[in-house]
């Protein structure tokens, strides 16, 4: 029997945790083919997965561009996007396949994702009023987007609506594609049975200065690839904004984005991408089907 899906893994430094995520899908009660993408590992994980199928790539090109190498390479009907510190349940792609299997209309699944501790992460993604993507941890069947930590996707669609954002490298490549499933029409369920377990934070560091670099410059490029442009110009300048008044407001808080020159480095980052962001966003409108403004009305603060 053919399988269903590619599971994608990608892993950077890994050693640590990649074996339980691989031990994982082995014990899965789907059959299914699994690629490992390396980015370059340089501490040991190449020799625990080398009995697998591993595309190693010369350089960390991070989570996104790690599953954009491979796309290509994807026969299943399905791709699941699955991050190397997570452990699913046996039923786990079942689950997920059996859901995107009756219903048609949806493109992505997102799962359950539980931490360690068995509290949860993230059933889904919401939208908030200021276009961050939001981790949920109660739904109902349809949400916004899919947490892109463990999710499954239709192959088709996904290279449909112009795969991966590659050059997001770590951060809402979950978010803007599920924006732009939906601007092509597509919807996405969240599926409680298909549960995981994740160590949050083993492969990066939340809260880390990388950590709030990708997040608020990648939120940005996000919004002027796939929102109304108005919402996308307003986001942006409130950004530059408020960096521009950091400097004169007391009581900022201790964090690693409220500081000055991340800031900064944010906003050139984005400048020196917006003719390539704005050609993208060209493109992106061209394959859509919904407006920009309908998606943000039904989904933004939701």
């Amino acid at each position: 029997m053919s399988p269903l899906s590619t599971v994608v893994v990608v892993t950077w430094r890994g050693r640590d945790h990649i074996t339980a995520c691989l031990d994982a899908l082995a014990a899965q009660k789907s059959p299914h083919r699994t690629i490992i993408v390396d980015n370059a590992s340089d501490d040991g994980t190449a020799a625990l997965i080398s009995g697998h199928e591993v595309v190693r790539l010369p350089s960390n090109r991070g989570y996104a561009g790690g599953l954009a190498a491979v796309l290509a390479s994807v026969g299943t009907p399905y791709v699941a996007w699955l991050n190397d510190d997570a452990v699913p349940d046996p039923s786990w792609l079942a689950e997920l396949e059996r859901a995107l299997a009756g219903d048609p209309g949806a493109a992505a699944a997102t799962s359950s994702i539980l931490l360690t501790d068995g509290s949860t992460q993230s059933v889904g993604v919401a939208l908030t009023a200021d276009g961050h993507g939001k981790d949920v941890v109660l739904a109902g069947r349809e949400v916004f987007g899919f947490c892109g930590g463990a999710a499954l996707l239709r192959t088709d669609v996904l290279r449909a609506v112009g795969g991966v954002p590659a050059s997001f490298f770590c951060y809402y490549e979950d978010t803007d594609t599920a924006w732009r499933l939906r601007l092509a029409g597509h919807r996405v369920i969240s599926v409680g049975p298909a549960r995981v377990r994740h160590r949050h934070g083993a492969s990066t560091r939340p809260g880390s200065r990388l950590f709030h670099r990708w997040n608020e410059r990648n939120r940005l490029l996000m919004l002027l690839r796939c929102a109304p442009l108005v919402v996308a110009l307003s986001q942006l300048g409130r950004f530059a904004v408020l960096t521009a008044l950091l400097p004169m407001r007391g009581n900022v808080p201790d964090a690693a984005n409220f500081r000055v020159g991340l800031r900064v480095q944010v906003l050139a980052e984005v400048v020196l991408r917006l003719p390539v962001t704005l050609w993208q966003r060209v493109r992106i409108g061209a394959r859509s089907t919904v407006p920009r403004r309908a998606v943000w009305r039904d989904w933004s603060g939701r």
